[in-house]
């Protein structure tokens, strides 16, 4: 599943080749996943400039001209994918054709990722928003007699962060994945604060320069810890992998003083 830095990429990436493009047609593959009638979404953004393209948690938000605003929420499968010259697109739920020959589609072979207009606002601050402050993860930790990684990955907690970047904010702050989020002392509470902000954008600006062009979730090459392709923490410490409920937890003992 793309995470805030992918989509911050995406974003970037669609804003820099659609910008001021005028929307001539939206042809919508997988209707059950709108909030809306096709007709009415497309009455709404047909004929209208895409203004910018921004990231709200795990969402890509599409602001056109008109007022409308659509949202894109890839899921756990969904992609962003470029229309070259009228390429068979598979798994499409819903295409842009832009004038001047530029396209290009959100895709799913799940068929869950979802288009919203004009979605609702979200009080649930982002992780790399000033509402997302220490005074606020204090006080969420301190109620919560759950695990760590679980409170990080929590949407309705903070928006943005999912298993892989979670395990590399926690092994960042050498927190253990499994600590109970009220037991964690202020000190390392302050510590995975600070790696939260850390991780995200230093990952941010590593894909920039990966996949200046694309749109690629697949990169994992800077990753430090939720990798399958290593065996070893840049500390040298082996990368132990547990399973729980389907998902994967990567961490070394260098974290296991705070359980």
């Amino acid at each position: 599943m793309p995470e805030l830095p992918d989509l911050e990429v995406f974003a970037a990436n669609l804003e820099k080749r659609f910008k001021n493009k005028t929307l001539e047609k939206l042809d919508v593959a997988v209707s059950k996943k709108l909030n809306v009638p096709e007709k009415k979404l497309k009455e709404a953004l047909e004929g209208h400039q895409l203004q910018s393209v921004l990231r709200e948690g795990k969402t890509l938000q599409l602001h056109f001209g008109g007022g409308n605003v659509l949202g894109l929420h890839l899921m756990l499968h969904g992609e962003i994918q470029l229309i070259e010259h009228d390429d068979a697109v598979k798994f499409k739920i819903i295409e842009f054709h832009f004038r001047g020959d530029n396209s290009f589609a959100l895709t799913d072979f799940q068929k869950q990722a979802t288009p919203t207009l004009n979605p609702e606002p979200v009080t649930v601050p982002d992780a790399l928003s000033k509402e997302f402050s220490l005074s606020y993860f204090k006080q969420v930790l301190a109620k919560k007699s759950v695990q760590i990684k679980k409170i990080l990955m929590d949407q309705k907690i903070v928006r943005g962060i999912g298993n892989t970047y979670a395990d590399e904010i926690l092994w960042q702050a050498r927190v253990s994945p499994f600590s109970i989020a009220k037991a964690i002392p202020e000190a390392k509470v302050k510590e995975l604060y600070q790696a939260v902000e850390e991780v995200l954008r230093k990952e941010i600006m590593n894909l920039t320069k990966a996949i200046p062009d694309s749109f690629n979730a697949e990169v994992r090459d800077f990753l430090k810890i939720h990798n399958p392709k290593l065996k070893e923490s840049p500390t040298g410490h082996e990368i132990i992998v547990d399973k729980n409920a389907g998902r994967k937890t990567y961490y070394t003992i260098e974290q296991l003083d705070f359980q």
